[in-house]
């Protein structure tokens, strides 16, 4: 098995040169969740020319391609995402955006490249790869609902006896991966309240009911809810990141909107964020004469990975080429559909380090300027590698046989 993955690491390193073009291709070329037309095309068309089995229009727009290799053994899924964000691209490089006020601020165009080279150098080789490898290619993972679960509903994971995925992290340095197991991305969930009161003019608040007093009210007191309301050794964010109200200096405007998110990992401490959110919201308005009507959305679950495959990740990337140090990180408050993935399959999801060399191009993910050290497309493309060949090893009756061609 060593010699084969040392095999599969020299050929990802011949491709660099094709993973940066198509990493910038696909840069240039950005899409928004539910949008996309020519990336899926773009991979479709890739993958088929590899000889890879290709079903399009997954669940929607996804794409799914299943090789299947030369020795028997279990069938083990890869996960990328591929679309973009409604951001203008500020960076004054060479492969910049062309569409104006959309960009890739969190590297899916790397997962996607990423995955498209494991799946070229895996198909290269495929007479010695056991078991069978389906490379999922998501759509909309940006925007909830999300492309995981209708790709699910479409049987993208029939027959599929284990998933993994990666995401680059452009704050992490290059050269670090980071595995953990249980809760490693919160759920996240999105609330808007609007305070409904009795506008006026500003000389006589008396005869008004002030919707600004009351939202200001509500805004501090759902911070309790974070710090008084929950074990402190549980995680909670309850944030604000909008309250629009009023237009004219010398008014007391009619309503006033707040509009924010819940990010949590224990179900329980989740079921309860929203009950007194909107508890709280209520109570406020009504004790004031006015009136809270409440939309609370949920978002994606939390991502979970499952101990016996995260144990698996952390030992298949130690001797990954590129890899200098393979870390556990504290769980992360961004929200992530791959929970989908392992509610339905065994599986793990990681982070591998890709921040810029120079310091001054360091920006973090949904960020105008965000960037990746592109190096880190290979680092993850090896990983996926090694977790297939050590996946199968630990899987599969006869260990010798990985990687041994039947030829």
């Amino acid at each position: 098995m060593k010699d084969f993955l040392n095999e599969l690491f020299r050929s990802i390193d011949e491709l660099e040169e094709e993973m940066i073009d198509i990493r910038r291709d696909l840069h240039r070329h950005p899409e928004l969740a539910f949008q996309e037309v020519r990336t899926p095309e773009f991979i479709a068309d890739y993958l088929e020319n590899l000889g890879v089995e290709v079903r399009r229009n997954v669940g929607g727009r996804g794409v799914v391609g299943t090789l299947i290799g030369g020795l028997p053994g279990k069938t083990v899924a890869l996960r990328a995402d591929f679309d973009a964000l409604p951001i203008q691209d500020e960076k004054e490089v060479d492969y910049k955006s062309t569409v104006p006020g959309i960009m890739h601020a969190c590297g899916h165009d790397g997962h996607t490249t990423a995955l498209l080279a494991t799946a070229k150098v895996l198909s290269k080789h495929r007479n010695r790869l056991p078991g069978t490898v389906v490379f999922i290619h998501q759509f909309a993972e940006e925007l909830a609902p999300g492309g995981a679960r209708p790709m699910i509903e479409d049987g993208c994971l029939d027959g599929v006896d284990a998933v993994f995925g990666c995401h680059l992290q452009s704050t992490m340095p290059l050269g670090n991966v980071y595995y953990r197991s249980g809760y490693i991305q919160a759920a996240a969930d999105k609330f808007t309240i609007k305070i409904v009161g009795k506008g006026g003019h500003g000389a006589v608040p008396q005869e008004t009911i002030d919707p600004i007093i009351i939202g200001s009210q509500v805004a501090l007191n759902l911070q309790t809810i974070a710090s008084r309301r929950v074990d402190p050794l549980k995680e909670l964010v309850v944030s604000i990141g909008a309250f629009h109200s009023g237009k004219a200096f010398n008014v007391i405007p009619e309503s006033a909107e707040l509009i924010g998110t819940v990010r949590s990992y224990d179900p329980e401490v989740r079921n309860m964020a929203e009950r007194s959110l909107i508890k709280i919201a209520t109570s406020v308005a009504e004790a004031n004469d006015a009136s809270a009507e409440v939309d609370y959305e949920r978002g994606y679950d939390a991502v979970y990975n499952h101990p016996e495959e995260t144990e698996l990740v952390k030992n298949a990337l130690q001797d990954v080429p590129g890899v200098h140090s393979v870390l556990e990180t504290p769980p992360v408050m961004p929200g992530e559909d791959f929970t989908y993935y392992t509610q339905k399959v065994p599986g793990s999801f990681f982070f591998t380090g890709a921040q810029m060399e120079n310091p001054k191009d360091v920006f973090p993910h949904h960020h105008e300027k965000f960037d990746f050290d592109e190096r880190a497309m290979a680092v993850t493309a090896k990983s996926f590698c090694s977790i297939i060949l050590s996946y199968q090893k630990q899987h599969n009756g006869n260990l010798e046989a990985v990687g041994t061609s039947q030829e």
